[in-house]
């Protein structure tokens, strides 16, 4: 596997675990947005400068994930004004749903790097 994919795999490591403590209820609204931001560095650090060498397609994905990443810190502070349970649990499989996009737009891109 190369570096990229490696760094690819990693964001995917990152979503999954997330997306799971977010589907078990295991945490806390501040904690989720201390990940959030943890998520956004990573991708910043590590996926951004992939884009200098990446073709048009590949830097569509970046794009999109990039929206989706600014879209779930959005969604978090929506969660955070949530008064009513089923408001709540809206917002938590708004979030599950947004991790698996970005997880899918991994893979594919993943899959996109194995085709080259």
């Amino acid at each position: 596997m190369s570096l990229t994919s490696d760094k690819y795999q990693a964001l995917v490591n990152l979503l999954e675990q997330l997306r799971t403590d977010v589907s078990n209820l295991q945490v806390s609204t501040s904690e989720l947005k201390e990940r959030i931001v943890v998520l956004q560095r990573f991708f910043g650090k590590e996926i951004v400068p992939l884009v200098a060498d990446a073709n048009s397609r590949e830097q569509s994905y970046h794009t999109e994930m990039s929206k989706q990443l600014r879209l779930l810190e959005l969604d978090v502070m929506f969660l955070q004004g949530a008064r009513q349970t089923s408001t709540t649990q809206t917002r938590l499989k708004t979030i599950s749903d947004r991790l698996f996009t970005l997880m899918q737009y991994c893979q594919a891109l993943l899959q996109q790097r194995t085709q080259e």
